[in-house]
């Protein structure tokens, strides 16, 4: 043991993992119980941005290795392997777990997941059709609406999704915060008035609400606030947070544009850990990083290089924006021709990067 993650005795998350642990401890042989201890530090890794939760996951499955090990090993080994960006195994594991468990609805909906970030989408939609025939219908429902979001038909996805909400307010905290997270992330981009952007911060603040940490959920809703000029409120929203290099890279991002004295030091956290990441060749926040240098080092060139090797492999629509605006500030619209491609098959409603895309095209 190099480090113990930092917890009071009294909370409740500690006290979950201390019970998961001692079950192991128990049974080392049992993967059910491995797999339950990993599938929390995997949770926990995502609602607090520390990847270090996710090293004591794979420690806790490391007995089991191959093709033929239990389901729900599989399962969590993809979960894993996809946090360290390698989704071609994370798809084969999945796949691999669906094979023997068809109705295993978690296995389709990351396999739906890990095809979003590499921009298949029609390969995630097929994943969503079959997740109805087992899933809730609002998770089925969520998962259609996140394919149509990305793909020009906003509206439609977010009225469907919305609707499908209301008709089950029965569901638990995490299902309405995936819906939710995403009916303001597509409430902000049809945005064109103050009162739809009421709309959009109103469903940011509903997802908050349910009290559930969430890295995406804060990570989203800060660069929101950033977008409309609202630095002070991110500074309080993530204050807590700078464990998270995603998160504390919104954090600085908001004290510079405050000129407050903390920035600087917050900006040379995130050069180390950059730095560092990159040393031990585990370079997980290349979209990060890329606007790290864009927006609080001034190197646009240095930004579109990460941002464009970034893209490679992870093509969500925040990894599109900073390449396009980094092209913009390098004025360099040659290597920005994969995400304008992109931006124009996918049909992605977004003002912000076609405004971008509009400057790179003059510069042409």
């Amino acid at each position: 043991m190099l480090e113990r993650l930092p917890g009071r005795r009294d909370d409740p998350a500690m006290a979950e993992l201390r019970q998961l642990r001692a079950a192991l401890a128990a049974a080392p042989k049992d993967p059910d119980a491995a797999a339950a201890l990993a599938q929390r530090y995997f949770e926990l890794a995502n609602a607090e941005g520390d990847p270090r939760y996710v090293g004591y996951a794979e420690a806790a499955v490391r007995a089991w290795s191959g093709a033929d090990a239990p389901v729900e090993i599989l399962f969590t080994k993809a979960l894993l392997r996809q946090y360290r960006h390698d989704f071609d195994g994370a798809l084969e594991d999945l796949q691999r777990a669906l094979e023997r468990d068809p109705a295993h609805v978690a296995a389709r909906s990351w396999r739906a997941a890990i095809l979003m970030v590499r921009a298949e989408y029609a390969a995630a939609l097929r994943e969503c059709e079959a997740l109805a025939q087992h899933a809730s219908e609002l998770r089925a429902a969520g998962c259609s609406a996140y394919v149509q979001a990305t793909t020009g038909k906003t509206r439609v996805a977010y009225a469907r999704l919305s609707e499908t909400l209301r008709r089950h307010p029965e569901a638990g905290p995490e299902a309405r915060l995936w819906a939710l997270t995403r009916l303001a992330e597509m409430a902000w981009r049809l945005a064109e008035n103050e009162q739809e952007h009421a709309l959009a911060d109103r469903l940011f603040n509903q997802a908050l609400a349910l009290g559930v940490d969430d890295n995406f959920l804060l990570a989203a809703y800060a660069d929101y606030l950033l977008e409309r000029g609202r630095a002070k409120e991110v500074v309080g929203l993530l204050k807590a947070w700078s464990r998270s290099d995603t998160l504390l890279l919104r954090l600085a991002l908001a004290e510079r544009a405050l000129g407050m004295r903390e920035a600087e030091a917050h900006v040379q956290a995130l050069a180390d850990r950059f730095a560092a990441a990159a040393l031990r060749g585990e370079r997980l926040h290349m979209g990060e990083e890329a606007r790290f240098l864009l927006d609080l080092k001034g190197d646009a060139r240095g930004a579109l290089a990460v941002g464009v090797e970034n893209w490679k492999s992870q093509r969500e629509p925040r990894d599109a924006l900073v390449v396009l605006e980094a092209a913009v500030a390098a004025r360099d619209p040659k290597s920005a021709a994969p995400v304008l491609k992109w931006l124009d098959e996918s049909g992605f409603e977004s003002a912000r990067m076609q405004r971008a895309a509009a400057q790179l095209r003059k510069q042409q």
